[in-house]
């Protein structure tokens, strides 16, 4: 899935960027570091339903230099659609992610499908470093 990207030419509003904004810099993180977005960038990612799809996509990707990154995110918008009913994300739209993930994921990926099954049966397994702080990604393990 790895596809040669062009070079990052930077965020129009990194508070709000564009679907194709955020795959360039995922190919080329070191031209804007993490550390110099702003605060809570992954949340503010995560939580946009329009950069879902560039954000699952980026997470498939094995070889893209960012993909902890999206794999991070994926874990906040999983656990922020359960946690909500549903609410702040549709059902169908994680489901079909999960479904992906589990038919053609690597290891990462259907260990994140695993983890969303399992939240999603047993809501109570929630923990906020393990999916909003990155846990799940630096130490991945099924719950």
């Amino acid at each position: 899935m790895s596809v040669q990207q062009e070079s990052f030419r930077g965020f129009g509003n990194p508070v709000d960027p564009q679907p194709a904004e955020l795959k360039a810099w995922a190919y080329h993180p070191d031209s804007v570091p993490l550390e110099t977005m702003p605060a809570d960038w992954d949340l503010l990612v995560a939580s946009n339903d329009r950069l879902v799809g560039t954000t699952f996509e980026l997470a498939f990707d094995a070889g893209c230099p960012a993909r902890r990154f999206a794999l991070h995110c994926m874990y906040i918008y999983a656990a922020d659609s359960i946690r909500t009913g549903f609410r702040a994300h549709p059902k169908r739209r994680l489901r079909k992610f999960v479904e992906q993930a589990e038919e053609q994921g690597d290891a990462l990926l259907t260990g994140w499908a695993h983890n969303v099954r399992a939240l999603q049966n047993r809501p109570d397994l929630f923990d906020y470093y393990d999916w909003c702080e990155g846990g799940l990604v630096r130490s991945p393990r099924r719950i």
